[in-house]
C-alpha cells in the first residue's frame, strides 16, 4: 500500500467521523481531535508495520478502513473525560442528551439525562426527557446491540 493512499484514507476518515454526515453526527468532542488523530495514526502505522508482507498484498482498501475505524473509535474511547461520551463513542448512532423524542402522546421532548444498564443478557439505554410543554419527567429505555 502506497503512503499516499494511507493518507488519503486517514484524511478521508477524519473528514468524516470529525464532521458529521447529514444523517451522522460525530461522536468525538473536538477537544480531543488533535490527540485523537496523533494516536490513531501511530497505531495505524504500527497494526500496518505489524503485517507479515504475504498478508499486505490479501489486504484490501475495506479492511483497512474498517481496521483504522476500530483503532480510531478505540483511542477516542481512552481520551473522553465522561461518561456519556464513552457513551457516545460506543453507541455512535443513539439518540444524545439534547436530542429530542415524543412521549407516548406525541408531546415533543428533549432528553436530559441517559446511561447504559445492564440487566441478564441485555443492555439498554435509558434515558431520561423532559416534556417541552410542561416539564413533565418521563423515561424509556432502548435495547442495545450486541
Amino acid at each position: 500500500m502506497k503512503d499516499v493512499e494511507k493518507s488519503e484514507l486517514v484524511e478521508q476518515a477524519f473528514e468524516f467521523w470529525f464532521n458529521g454526515q447529514e444523517h451522522i453526527r460525530s461522536p468525538f468532542p473536538s477537544y480531543i481531535h488533535n490527540e485523537l488523530k496523533q494516536r490513531a495514526i501511530i497505531r495505524f502505522n504500527q497494526w500496518l508495520d505489524g503485517l507479515k508482507d504475504d498478508l499486505k498484498d490479501e489486504i484490501n482498501d475495506e479492511i483497512v478502513a474498517e481496521k483504522f475505524e476500530e483503532i480510531l473509535f478505540e483511542e477516542a474511547h481512552k481520551l473522553v473525560l465522561t461518561e456519556d461520551e464513552k457513551n457516545t463513542i460506543l453507541y455512535p448512532f443513539l439518540p444524545r442528551v439534547g436530542d429530542h423524542l415524543n412521549d407516548y402522546e406525541g408531546k415533543k421532548s428533549e432528553i436530559i439525562d441517559r446511561h447504559i444498564l445492564a440487566e441478564k443478557d441485555v443492555t439498554y439505554l435509558k434515558v431520561k426527557c423532559k416534556r417541552i410543554e410542561d416539564d413533565n419527567i418521563w423515561e424509556t429505555s432502548f435495547e442495545l446491540p450486541v
